[in-house]
């Protein structure tokens, strides 16, 4: 019974989601919606991608984390770098230099991470500090060992038909970022998970604040001199469509139900529950934290891959530490622990707040957002802190408990016991 039920939620969600994607998208192509509200759309897919994230951290791992947005910033401008350099520069340096350096460093870290299972006992720091010289050293190989590749590669993607070979490019240079982050996060987070809550919080902030000087110097301090530092980097190719976006919010909403559905999803929950009671039951609370930080951190780099190709713009104080709380109000409001609450408070962040608020109050209610935010996130704390949907989940989505197995007295063979 179980198993229908979760074959009809599945075909129902899939029907409901490819339905609502394709009616927007004619919406689009017909004029019906504008410029204006496209972007908006495409924003609000952007934030929920980046909030599910930071949601599987927080509202499902109970890590407080401010550091999503400079993740966030490291996946822009890495994708943005590779699509630039290939529209003017027509050259793919970026891209085969950014994925062997993602290549190398993975590798990197799985060697440190067989060296560090054989060598018990080693402190956290001196972990890190092996971890850091593999990045180093991955580092160093790929611009060196890029060099070679540049111009075969380059030559590969321009024997493409040119708007296929800039989709093509869009969608490495998305993943690329995604990954980029995601391997920054696991470093990071490799010293700084063992703080406690509130003290890794303060950590992750710390970071966003680091990520956003170096974008500010990036142009003289990092030698990305495409980047123009604090003046703002232009010349990113528009190439975020509403159906680039969808598919990939699509795409994260099923790998976080998928996830959260299988043992390591329970054993994430029981770590936010109770870390004591998850050792005492055999659970790795540190790779647990780690899974789900990097995880988080890989969308947040996906979603900012995807915002940087929706203006062609992009400048460092889009990324400050004020706007790394926009997630964790979209969270908040949506409710922790509800991907259906993060996916609708994010377009409805991007719609109401942004949009409809915009072109319906007096100009200059843009400078008062810092006072309305906190206004409404106090007045959900108080008349409902469980957020608007709370625990609610769309049948999809919702958790399957599976049947209980025990073994057979007769033949030792597995029998399900139906409650």
């Amino acid at each position: 019974m179980n198993k229908i039920k979760s074959d009809r939620s599945t075909v129902g969600f899939m029907v409901v989601a490819v339905l609502f994607i394709a009616v927007v998208q004619v919406l689009l192509s017909l004029g019906i919606l504008n410029a204006f509200w496209d972007t908006l759309l495409r924003f609000g897919a952007v934030m929920a991608i980046v909030s599910l994230g930071l949601n599987l951290i927080y509202g499902f791992n109970g890590q407080f984390s401010l550091g999503q947005w400079g993740f966030y910033a490291i996946g822009a401008y890495a994708a943005a770098d590779i699509t630039y350099r290939w529209t003017q520069m027509q050259s793919a340096s970026g891209l085969v230099v950014l994925f062997l350096i993602v290549s190398l460093v993975g590798l990197s870290f799985w060697g440190v991470a067989k060296l560090l299972a054989r060598m018990r006992g080693i402190d956290p720091l001196s972990g890190f500090a092996l971890y850091l010289v593999g990045v180093i050293v991955a580092g160093f190989i790929a611009v060196k060992l890029g060099q070679f590749l540049i111009e075969p590669v380059t030559a590969l993607f321009s024997a493409i038909p040119a708007a296929f070979a800039l989709q093509l490019i869009f969608f490495l240079a998305v993943i690329l970022g995604g990954l980029i982050a995601a391997e920054v996060s696991y470093i990071f987070g490799w010293p700084v998970l063992t703080l406690g809550s509130d003290y890794f919080g303060i950590a992750t902030l710390g970071f966003t604040i680091i990520v956003k000087v170096l974008l500010d110097n990036s142009d003289t301090l990092l030698g990305f001199t495409e980047m123009k530092g604090a003046r703002g980097m232009i010349g990113i190719p528009n190439i975020t469509s509403w159906l680039w976006v969808s598919i990939f919010l699509l795409i994260t909403v099923i790998v976080t139900r998928n996830l959260l559905h299988s043992s390591n999803g329970r054993a994430i929950v029981s770590v936010r529950e109770d870390e004591i009671a998850s050792k005492a039951m055999g659970i790795d609370v540190a790779q647990q934290k780690i899974l789900t930080f990097v995880l988080g951190s890989f969308f947040a780099g996906i979603a900012g891959a995807l915002y940087a190709h929706i203006n062609g713009f992009l400048h460092p104080n889009t990324f400050n530490f004020i706007k790394s709380f926009d997630p964790m109000i979209i969270i908040v409001f949506g409710g922790l622990g509800s991907v259906t609450g993060t996916v609708f408070a994010a377009f409805a962040w991007a719609l109401v707040l942004e949009g409809f608020l915009r072109l319906w109050l007096p100009q200059g209610f843009e400078t008062w957002r810092f006072v309305v935010y906190p206004v409404l996130l106090l007045i959900m704390m108080l008349l409902r802190p469980k957020g608007l949907f709370g625990g609610f989940e769309v049948p999809f989505l919702k958790q399957l408990i599976p049947p209980l197995h025990r073994p057979s007295k007769s033949n030792g063979e597995a029998s399900e016991v139906k409650s």
